[in-house]
């Protein structure tokens, strides 16, 4: 999936995604992975992070806001991505669908920069 595809797909107006695009746009590095996995997996596997996220003290952004929309897909296959930011303080995570042609959530994960 080339750049600017990947950029028009950030159009849900959320805090997450709206940061993903300015990273995506600002030269971040970027991929989106081939193969797919069931939504509600998906869901289950972003709970998980969320949970350890709060007991670490890692800022997250619309974790919660993706997991919901993920639990909403069911068992519809999605494809994951990820976008750094270009100071690789924060990693975006992408879920579209299947065929690449809508974004379902996105979600941000700051890095711990040690």
């Amino acid at each position: 999936m080339n750049r600017s595809r990947l950029a028009q797909l950030l159009t849900d107006g959320a805090d997450a995604t709206g940061r993903a695009l300015a990273a995506l746009r600002h030269g971040g590095e970027y991929v989106v992975w081939d193969g797919t996995s069931p939504s509600n997996s998906l869901a289950g596997i972003y709970e998980r992070r969320h949970r350890h996220a709060l007991r670490k003290g890692i800022e997250t952004l619309g974790l919660e806001r993706a997991v919901r929309l993920l639990e909403l897909q069911g068992r519809q296959p999605a494809r994951l991505g990820r976008i750094d930011s270009p100071d690789r303080a924060w990693s975006f995570m992408v879920f579209l669908t299947e065929d690449r042609r809508s974004l379902i959530a996105c979600t941000a994960l700051r890095r711990r920069m040690d």
